[in-house]
């Protein structure tokens, strides 16, 4: 998939993760349904063991590409100063097929298969280039967390 610069848009304002946990770096697509995000692994992030980014790693990806399918309706105003926390609820099924590399850039989709209220049930795949790292089906749970 190839970036379009004017596309793009950045993760921070769906997602409350910070680094070193922040594990997406853009979206490239976005609808109620539906999301695409891009990730470069970096030589000092927390998953990278022997310049391979890890098992969880991926999973962690997947989990924040997910949740900005349902985090987008907590984060409409930008002006809002809104802080939401989320839970993978269930990783109904997982699978690794290969693991990247430092210096590699991943993307990740993400299929909204269900939805009730602030849960949802989500089909999700990882590529480097052409190559399929990781699929999977995940729940989530995300909620505003009041002051």
């Amino acid at each position: 998939m190839e970036l379009k610069e004017d596309h793009i848009i950045n993760i921070h304002n769906f997602l409350p993760h910070r680094e070193p946990m922040l594990m997406a770096d853009y979206i490239l697509e976005l609808t109620k349904e539906k999301v695409v995000t891009s990730f470069e692994i970096l030589k000092d992030n927390v998953f990278v063991h022997n310049n391979k980014f890890a098992e969880a790693g991926l999973i962690e990806n997947l989990a924040q590409t997910c949740s900005s399918i349902l985090g987008q309706s907590f984060f409409e105003n930008p002006e809002a100063d809104t802080k939401v926390i989320g839970f993978i609820t269930n990783i109904k099924k997982i699978e690794v097929f290969s693991l990247p590399v430092v210096g590699d850039k991943i993307i990740s989709k993400a299929s909204l298969i269900s939805q009730y209220e602030n849960i949802c049930h989500i089909f999700c795949e990882t590529f480097n280039k052409d190559e399929l790292l990781i699929r999977g089906e995940i729940n989530l749970f995300i909620q505003e967390v009041k002051s």
